[in-house]
């Protein structure tokens, strides 16, 4: 196997075509292997195999700084950076992270895989490395040039998709590097799509060239007349006129970068490691800033990825390598149950519409865009233009439901606050993946949106223990006024049996579940089941422990919080971080009502304010002493019994 030839970028640059094939082949087969196991993204990193073999090639990793935007592209680079033996581990607890990490490698510069960063990061690289050039060497009188080259010629690359395209922090940052004239190297990687299809009309120029079958013709003939030209004249100016001049299609995309200063390059088929090396090596030799345009196939080499409309198996659980179809279990998800009453919610009242930052099929709104295309609208990858958009539609006179993953929400909370908030608009965020989520590590555990929404003066925070309350709390956060929060974890929730709930109680009024005189726990969203578990502890060894499902965390029910004031020590449980979350605005409701004197003590279990490492959702809650037993511990402990 070529592959296991490969422990180091250099390895790659003595493989030929033949070579290069096999082994772009090989890669494939190694990532759905692995991605089949435990699952992962796997669509991004199969479009852009021949396109970081050919990164590899011309660029000298780690001395020239490759940054991938997301991160989740980037499991080519890891098997070809010395992490090949490794790459089984992928996303298992102590194993490779599903996203680049410094800790892994020197190759990895930025670990953050939320959408739209690389192009700034790379602004700030290319500034830093060019200033030491100058303090170096004095400014340079280089002809692509005026303002000097980064030190020792280093080269700083950004690799950045389409979807990306859609965030607006791509485009602040795209207008200062050509502004500043940074010589950064940027790669739109183009596969017309983000998680689902890109919302971009540059996106759309673009795939009218991939999809034009006399593009490639053209391309063509514009390769066989460089072909005959000498290797020092083919990417002359007058060479890249000819190419403006005969792609007709192109020049949108171009006009625009070129009018923020940018040259453009290409577009050039991502899938041909011999013409992205020859577009690369030129780009690599400029001292202006370039962006080098490759078209490329999302889940190409596997048949089920390409096939898949939705979203190209961009991620996915572990799955039957013969078909696809992942090997989960039949049951409910909160993400079903969640879009499930939205289309009911939306069939009822035609002014509720739902907006999306680009992920209509993993925050469960594709079945209500398909039924009802114009009481769904998707923004791109643009979390704050979402936010604030909401605030013009709700005081336009819809009702904005904003669904995203709860580690999204911290990108607009300045919109949240100011648009939304200062404003008073009903808008409702929807939180989806709120709290630990496990597999995809510390940029995707949605752990502070809690204490974000509660530093949101008159937002209503909701937090459903089970599958019904979510039903019910969702229906009375779009009867509300004002903003409103609704989160809710990954993965399964627990039926209104599974809590002993033999009923819903109203509104946002709390639900007491046991009763108890030693100890009130005051558990929030799905910590309910784990405090329950451990009120059964507490009794065996003693402790008669109240528990109440506090489903509304402000405004707080004051019926559960004059019996907590009455108690000799109350415990809130959330799985968000602990600072300033929701026990922190419960112990201060408590302290409010029975004064400062009278209060009892409150013990705040949650997570704490730190970056924590992908691993399984059970394993981490457990290591945070947030399962029953972690609860029932730290309980017995501020009671002085730790026996």
């Amino acid at each position: 196997m070529v592959l296991e030839r490969i422990d180091s970028p250099s390895d790659l640059r003595a493989l030929d075509e033949d070579e290069l094939g096999t082994l772009a082949a090989e890669l494939r087969d190694a990532i759905v292997g692995a991605v089949a196991k435990v699952g992962g993204h796997l669509g991004s990193n199969l479009g852009v195999v021949e396109l970081t073999l050919a990164l590899h090639r011309v660029f000298d990793s780690p001395r020239d700084l490759l940054v991938w935007d997301t991160g989740h592209q980037a499991y080519v680079h890891k098997m070809l950076t010395g992490r090949r033996a490794a790459f089984g581990t992928l996303r298992q607890a102590g194993g490779l992270s599903g996203y680049p990490s410094r800790e892994e490698s020197p190759h990895d510069v930025v670990e953050n895989s939320h959408a739209s960063t690389a192009l700034s990061w790379v602004a700030g690289l290319t500034q830093g490395l060019t200033d030491q050039g100058l303090d170096e060497r004095g400014v340079t009188d280089d002809a692509d040039g005026p303002t000097g080259t980064p030190s020792a010629t280093r080269r700083v690359v950004a690799v950045v998709g389409d979807g990306a395209l859609t965030g607006g922090m791509a485009y602040e940052a795209l207008n200062n590097i050509g502004h500043h004239q940074l010589p950064a190297v940027i790669v739109l990687n183009d596969n017309g799509r983000s998680y689902a299809e890109t919302v971009s009309r540059l996106s759309e120029i673009a795939a009218d060239v991939r999809t034009d079958p006399r593009y490639r013709l053209m391309r063509d003939r514009v390769d066989q007349a460089l072909a005959r030209l000498p290797l020092v004249e083919r990417f002359t100016d007058a060479g890249r006129e000819a190419l403006k001049a005969v792609i007709s299609e192109a020049p949108a995309l171009q006009s625009f970068v070129e009018a923020l200063g940018v040259r453009y390059l290409g577009p050039y088929d991502g899938h041909d490691v011999t013409k992205l090396e020859h577009a690369l090596s030129h780009a690599a030799r400029l001292r202006t800033p370039v962006l080098v345009h490759v078209l490329t196939q999302k889940g190409k080499g596997y048949e089920p990825a390409e096939t898949d409309p939705e979203k190209k198996l961009h991620d996915t659980s572990a799955f039957d390598i013969a078909t696809g179809r992942t090997n989960g279990g039949a049951s409910r998800r909160w993400t079903a149950v969640f879009a499930a009453t939205l289309g009911e919610l939306a069939d009822e009242r035609p002014e509720v519409v739902a907006v999306t930052a680009a992920m209509p099929g993993s925050t469960g709104l594709l079945p209500l865009m398909r039924r009802s295309p114009r009481q769904v609208l998707d923004v791109g990858i643009a979390e704050q233009h979402a936010t604030t958009s909401a605030a013009g539609l709700a005081h336009a006179g819809r009702i904005p439901v904003v669904a995203v993953y709860s580690t999204f929400f911290s990108r607009a909370f300045d919109q949240a606050n100011l648009d939304v908030g200062l404003h008073g608009e009903h808008v409702v965020f929807v939180l989806d993946r709120a709290g630990i989520t496990g597999d995809d590590g510390p940029s995707h555990h949605g752990v502070l949106d809690l204490a974000l929404g509660l530093r949101i003066a008159g937002m209503t925070v909701l937090t459903p223990s089970h599958a019904e309350d979510l039903d019910a709390l969702l229906r009375t956060a779009v009867d509300l006024d004002g903003p409103v929060l609704l989160r809710f974890p990954k993965g399964t929730p627990p039926a209104a049996g599974d809590l002993g709930v033999t009923g819903l109680v109203p509104g946002l009024a709390a639900r007491p579940l046991r009763q108890g005189g030693d100890v009130t726990i005051l558990a929030v969203g799905d910590r309910v089941l784990p405090a329950l578990g451990a009120a059964a502890e507490l009794t065996d060894a003693g402790v008669d422990a109240a528990v109440w499902d506090v489903r509304s965390v402000r405004p707080a029910d004051r019926r559960m919080l004059a019996a907590a004031a009455e108690a000799p020590l109350v415990v809130t449980v959330e799985n968000g971080v602990v600072g300033g979350g929701a026990g922190a605005e419960l112990a201060d409701r408590i302290q409010e009502l029975a004064g400062v004197r009278d209060a009892p003590p409150v013990l705040r279990l949650g997570v704490p304010a730190t970056f924590l490492p992908h691993g399984k959702h059970d394993r981490i809650l457990a290591e945070l002493g947030l399962d029953a037993a972690g609860i029932a511990a730290a309980t017995r402990k501020a009671l002085g019994d730790e026996a």
